[in-house]
């Protein structure tokens, strides 16, 4: 059975290589900056578009028919409501 420990020793000398890195050399880049500029554009945009479309919103709740019709038959000849019970 051939040793193993010689293969490993290889592999994690290997590893331990790329795991290295110089903390000056690692940045974002152009692309980085590219992209985060275009997220930063399309949620400015975003924005921008839900401001207008609700400032076209014109909510007014009108009253429930039924609700009326409910309140007007409950109320009775005494001009109070109905106990429940």
């Amino acid at each position: 059975m051939p040793d193993m420990s010689a293969s490993a020793s290889l592999a994690v000398t290997h590893l331990v290589t790329l795991a290295e890195y110089d903390k000056d050399k690692v940045t974002p880049g152009v692309l980085g900056f590219i992209v985060f500029a275009v997220m930063a554009l399309a949620v400015w945009g975003l924005m921008k578009s839900m401001g207008r479309h609700m400032g076209r919103v014109d909510f007014k709740e009108s009253p429930d028919p039924e609700a009326e019709a409910a309140g007007a038959a409950g109320k009775g000849a005494g001009g109070s409501e109905p106990r429940q019970g």
